[in-house]
């Protein structure tokens, strides 16, 4: 990438590309400063982002993402965030003991996940995570969703399809990657806007909202920005692929600028 005011290219492979009228991020977690560096180059050549970057790096933050969505009044798993090893007793006491999850900020897919059914294997968890210098999320189990969680995925402020995701049995992560299995369901005029914030908050036009059912009502887990499109598509038989494309088709205009300024 050539970051000039004057005239900003990108290359690839030795050949500088030519200027898109639109570009469909769809960036792994593992290269996620890199890919949003290159898109953000895209966005100050004026292409027109199905995502933008700064939308992105907000989400990939699931610290970061929380703080946004539980300022917006959305309710999420009993969440707690700390530093120091002294502060693990009450850290685990903040979300109502064991069993809690343990979640790498930065994890995917369910990579990083844990459940810790004791609280002594709760302290060896967290401990273990901080030994390795990595920042965690402790979250309580919500043991009434039975390893179930519901994938609505957003494009455009509308919820366009739903699946329910089930975790295989021995494990408690419903992530199709984990081996979970899914199906169809039909979610209520609540999960449906709660999914629309979730997205609206973190200012995503295409993302994949995951909720659990409890029993105080829909909670939001995670905000995926670049969620994956064949479990959906195989289970619901809608083509979301082209639901995006259709999207891109109507909102995408020469010249496209940042309205947040990435």
């Amino acid at each position: 990438m050539n970051i000039n005011p004057a005239a900003p290219t990108i290359h690839y492979r030795g050949r500088q590309l030519d200027r898109y009228d639109a570009v469909i991020p769809r960036i792994g977690s593992a290269i996620t400063f890199y890919g949003t560096a290159v898109l953000r180059q895209f966005e100050l050549l004026g292409s027109y982002p199905l995502n933008e970057s700064v939308a992105i790096i907000r989400a990939r933050d699931k610290l970061r993402s929380l703080q946004l969505l539980a300022r917006q009044g959305l309710d999420l798993p009993i969440t707690g965030f700390a530093h120091s090893p002294d502060d693990t007793d009450d850290l685990i006491a903040l979300v109502g003991g064991a069993p809690l999850v343990v979640k790498l900020v930065e994890g995917t897919q369910g990579i990083g996940v844990v459940l810790a059914e004791t609280r002594q294997a709760a302290e060896s968890v967290i401990d273990a995570f901080r030994g390795l210098n990595a920042h965690i999320l402790v979250q309580e189990y919500v043991r009434e969703a039975q390893g179930r969680d519901i994938r609505c995925l957003v494009i455009g402020g509308r919820v366009v399809a739903a699946i329910e995701r089930q975790a295989k049995p021995g494990e408690f992560r419903s992530n199709l990657h984990r081996g979970g299995t899914a199906s169809k369901v039909v979610i209520t005029a609540k999960e449906r806007a709660v999914a629309v914030k979730a997205a609206a908050t973190l200012g995503l036009d295409i993302a994949g909202v995951d909720i659990l059912r409890a029993e105080r009502g829909p909670l939001v887990m995670e905000v995926n920005a670049s969620p994956g499109l064949e479990g959906v598509e195989t289970t619901t038989g809608l083509d979301i692929a082209g639901m995006m494309i259709d999207y891109i088709e109507r909102r995408a205009r020469p010249g496209f600028r940042l309205k947040s300024g990435g």
